[in-house]
């Protein structure tokens, strides 16, 4: 019969609710991230969220002369440039949150 160790049983429980927390912890930052960028023109602003989701879309420079199809490529730019800005905002958070455990599956 094997002998079951239970100091290691009780750390590995106590590890895996610090885990937890620290989950909790990074899926509520990131709802509360809020990034903004500007498409290469300066006339669209978009403000995004740190998991994603498109907060705010926003003309602020100076619609003159500018054609559909140029004001949607401005969007556009602006849109991509928000998605990574929150891809970079969420590498970020996560190194902050979790930057102290050791990774698992594979070489550090």
């Amino acid at each position: 019969m094997r002998e079951v160790d239970e100091a290691w049983i009780e750390e590995a429980v106590t590890a895996y609710r610090r885990i937890e927390e620290r989950q909790a912890e990074f899926q509520r930052s990131l709802s509360a991230i809020e990034v903004s960028v500007r498409s290469p023109d300066g006339l669209i602003e978009v403000v995004v969220a740190g998991e994603g989701g498109v907060r705010n879309v926003a003309v602020v420079g100076a619609l003159r002369s500018q054609t559909a199809a140029e004001i949607n490529r401005s969007i556009q730019a602006a849109l991509f440039a928000a998605k990574d800005a929150a891809d970079w905002a969420r590498r970020r958070l996560h190194q902050e949150v979790f930057g102290d455990y050791p990774r698992l599956g594979g070489p550090s």
